[in-house]
């Protein structure tokens, strides 16, 4: 399959991005954990086993699975001045400024890891001070750093391929994430985007130099003429502004609407897709604390090229089913119990991927949510989830689907 085709949440799952957890994660520490948007360290090798499980149960359902790594690693090897270029822009967003140091960079990165996958990865890892074997000079920094001092950092949020880049329909928006931590994930995204021949020449609706924030937790595919989006911690307001103006803008999208729902700015609320997700055509896994009282903006096509916006004071449900186009059930995290849904809402519960309508992957530790689910008739695809679900994130966040077949 070659481009992107997403214009649901629950269209039978084709084509997925994954990236496997690495060694960036060996690289998170007690004193950088705030700084890396981590709250603990995951264990690897059993992160990496449960992430495998995840893989191969969506390969048993019938997924291509491929991963955001080895697309990358396509595009450095298919040029060498591609890999050039990356290498310069990865050094420069790094943040290393100093000609010396990114000399130094550099020359490590082509002397040791001339495989192109192996280079991939090790970007993603990131690099301390005694990888490089320099000599210290006679500057401040050199002669106050410890040999542990990473000279760049991981990206140990990376396996959550869901924020830097959205399918929307037949197009991408790949982002400007809030944190400058997270940012440089996005680069792989663009190049990706720019240059692998399964994706080149995909519509961009949004691009990680704009000026205003924006994730992909944020972004769902209600149907193929309505787009929800969240004005979240990490989305702004801005950024729904310039992604509806250019999707409007391109006359292959269907997409005539989208919704900007304006969800509590709490880590708890950290992306829409840890309010609700679609499960089902009329099914939405859901955390209690979005009822009552919601705030909306619709967006629509104005005059030259401009955008209308109208404000909805409803709630989530009425929301839901006048643009679903039929009555929506809303399923509690936690199944109602107040302590239960905090606690398996922490845990990723009400964020699920779809496989197809009514089948779902879903973490095992949520469990008093995991048998409600059961007891509705949901098809649910259980994976193990100890570490994984120490980033904060669930299985729609670990995953991008790439291509759905349309409803």
């Amino acid at each position: 399959m070659v481009g992107v085709n997403v214009k649901s949440e629950v269209g039978a799952l084709k084509k997925v991005i994954l990236h496997r957890p690495g060694d960036e994660l060996l690289n998170l520490t007690p004193d950088t954990l705030e700084r890396l948007l981590f709250d603990d360290i995951p264990f690897l090798e059993v992160a990496q086993q449960e992430h495998d499980a995840f893989a191969q149960t969506l390969r048993d359902e019938g997924v291509e699975v491929v991963y955001l790594e080895d697309l990358m690693a396509d595009v450095v090897a298919s040029s060498p001045e591609l890999r050039d270029q990356f290498l310069d822009q990865w050094i420069k967003e790094a943040g290393i400024h100093t000609e010396k140091w990114r000399r130094i960079i550099s020359e490590y990165l082509n002397s040791e890891f001339s495989d192109p996958k192996a280079l991939v990865e090790k970007t993603m890892t990131g690099i301390n001070l005694a990888e490089l074997d320099v000599e210290r000079s006679n500057s401040l920094i050199d002669l106050v750093s410890s040999p542990t001092k990473m000279v760049i950092d991981p990206m140990p949020n990376l396996y959550f391929t869901r924020d830097p880049f959205a399918m929307v329909g037949g197009g991408v928006t790949i982002h400007r994430m809030y944190s400058v931590t997270r940012n440089r994930e996005t680069l792989y995204g663009q190049y990706i985007f720019d240059n692998h021949p399964d994706f080149k020449g995909t519509p961009q609706y949004y691009r990680r130099d704009y000026a205003f924030h924006i994730e992909g937790g944020d972004v769902l595919n209600i149907n193929d003429h309505v787009l929800a989006v969240g004005i979240s911690q990490r989305t702004e307001p801005d950024a729904i502004d310039t992604l509806a103006a250019g999707i409007f803008a391109d006359e292959t999208s269907t997409i005539d609407t989208v919704l900007a729902f304006d969800i509590p700015n709490s880590r708890a609320f950290m992306h829409l897709d840890t309010v609700f997700t679609q499960i089902d055509r009329d099914k939405f896994t859901i955390h209690p604390g979005i009822l009552g009282p919601l705030t909306v903006f619709e967006l629509t096509p104005g005059a030259d090229g401009k955008v209308n916006v109208k404000r909805l004071d409803s709630d989530l449900e009425s929301i839901l089913e006048k643009y679903v186009g039929c009555p929506v059930k809303l399923l509690q995290c936690g199944a109602g119990d107040r302590i239960a849904a905090e606690r398996e809402q922490w845990n990723d519960g009400s964020n699920t991927l779809c496989i197809r309508p009514g089948t779902i992957v879903v973490y095992q530790r949520n469990n008093v949510t995991n048998d409600f689910l059961y007891r509705e008739g949901l098809d649910l695809k259980v994976v193990p989830s100890a570490e994984l679900s120490r980033g904060r994130g669930g299985p729609r966040c670990m995953s991008m689907p790439a291509w759905r077949e349309d409803l």
